[in-house]
């Protein structure tokens, strides 16, 4: 379903399931519109985004839900990074060693990880996909490139993610 906005087409959105299907099971994988998105229902709310974390293509489907810098935040269960739910945005924490005594803060790469538009019609959920130009992190594990390297090496885990190699 697609429409048009001030001259351009807008966005099309996708369903992805009865409202009550994805609430009980609380993460959805869907191949849409040639990416691979992860819809999340958690405390009441619905979130979208790209399924492989913007670090190293490891898939976030599993990752735990925890809140950080009070931003609910996915953590990638390949290598921890902490993805914000709403943005996309990459949180870390740091503190400068100047300061007697050290205090960790929270601070922003800003965003990496594309985010989708989570719409609920009458009971149905759809996702609307990012209409962001410019290049985003999680792009790069959006390719048909990478998507052949998963196919060919299904049990690539965490710790491979870390192999720059990419051999399995």
């Amino acid at each position: 379903m697609s429409v048009e906005q001030n001259g351009e087409e807008a966005p099309a959105s996708y369903f992805i399931g009865k409202k009550e299907d994805v609430m009980k099971a609380k993460r959805v994988s869907k191949f849409i519109n040639g990416r691979d998105v992860l819809v999340i229902y958690y405390e009441g709310k619905f979130y979208a985004m790209d399924a492989y974390c913007y670090h190293a293509g490891g898939l976030l489907e599993n990752g735990d839900i925890e809140e950080f810098n009070y931003k609910l935040c996915i953590v990638c269960p390949s290598h921890k990074y902490k993805i914000t739910l709403a943005e996309g945005e990459g949180l870390y924490q740091a503190s400068d060693p100047e300061e007697k005594p050290p205090i960790p803060r929270w601070y922003s790469k800003g965003i990496k990880q594309r985010v989708h538009t989570v719409l609920d019609v009458g009971g149905d959920i759809y996702v609307k996909m990012s209409d962001v130009r410019k290049s985003i992190g999680s792009d790069y594990y959006q390719t048909e490139k990478q998507r052949q390297e998963r196919q060919k090496c299904p049990e690539i885990s965490a710790a491979a993610a870390d192999d720059d190699e990419g051999e399995c």
